[in-house]
């Protein structure tokens, strides 16, 4: 398969700016794809941020298990992280990450006092990939819709600052990916979730690492019951062929734009494509 790289002229722009603007923020609430939380994590956070208090989010709880959310949450508390689930689309889980921003940042007030200054509002900066739901989780936490948010990657293009209320305000910043997509099984996955832009994979082959991963996490059984075609079997390349065959006059383009749709719209239930490391490995 290709290399997937994928590093828009704005995103390189946005990263210094948000470099700079963190300087200035008290709390970092960390969004990831609940369904892929480690390959949606962006492995230079904790370096830009230091010891600023960190809040993670796993968003789209609603596509994956319950269990499988349950099991994420644990392992991440195992580490010693603070993390919480949302569905910042329909506002689940919205009220508990708003509480506990504002007590992250609580710190700064107290510190403020101390000095015998007035305290401001908490400011807390809402980071992650593109297309992971950072511009929904705002228009929840603000109550209304004030960012534009969509189901595509690159919509949020510039930095700003939003004042939800006189305790806290929000930095909603363009989604940020590493300049080189190293581990590339992870730029896989974020082209399956449609955490980057489409430019940058080939459907037929992302298709088929969607048939693949499914088959590896024992899930291929959602591929029969969809299509009404087992993987029986076969290899990811040889059911997207039969696939194409059966059901979509040979058009592997087509049957491969299918999956990749009914699996981001959830269409295919609720999917994880990674699984809580055993043993509390990082």
């Amino acid at each position: 398969m290709a290399l997937i790289q994928w590093y828009p002229g704005h995103i390189a722009k946005a990263e210094r700016e948000l470099k700079e603007q963190l300087k200035r923020v008290d709390v970092v609430l960390e969004v990831l794809d609940a369904r892929i939380p480690l390959a949606s994590h962006h492995p230079q956070v904790p370096q830009w941020i230091g010891s600023k208090p960190r809040l993670l989010i796993l968003n789209r709880m609603d596509m994956i298990p319950e269990e499988t959310c349950q099991a994420w949450l644990a392992w991440f508390r195992g580490q010693g992280v603070e993390v919480f689930s949302a569905n910042a689309k329909l506002g689940t889980g919205i009220k508990a990450i708003s509480k506990a921003a504002q007590k992250a940042g609580q710190s700064v007030n107290e510190r403020r006092q101390q000095r015998g200054m007035q305290p401001r509002a908490v400011r807390a900066v809402v980071m992650g990939f593109p297309n992971v739901g950072k511009s929904a989780l705002i228009n929840r936490l603000l109550g209304r819709k004030v960012v534009e948010s969509a189901r595509r990657a690159g919509v949020t293009r510039q930095l700003r600052w939003i004042r939800i209320s006189d305790t806290i305000e929000l930095l909603d910043s363009p989604g940020v990916i590493p300049l080189k997509l190293d581990n590339q099984a992870d730029a896989v996955k974020l082209a399956i979730c449609e955490d980057i832009g489409e430019a940058a994979y080939d459907n037929q082959r992302t298709a088929i690492a969607l048939i693949h991963l499914l088959g590896q996490l024992g899930l291929d059984a959602i591929l029969a019951q969809r299509y009404q075609w087992e993987l029986a079997g076969q290899s990811a390349e040889d059911y997207l062929a039969s696939l194409a065959e059966q059901r979509y006059q040979q058009d592997q383009e087509r049957a491969a734009r299918q999956l990749l749709n009914d699996f981001r719209k959830g269409l295919m239930g609720p999917l994880p494509l990674e699984l809580p490391p055993a043993n509390g490995e990082g």
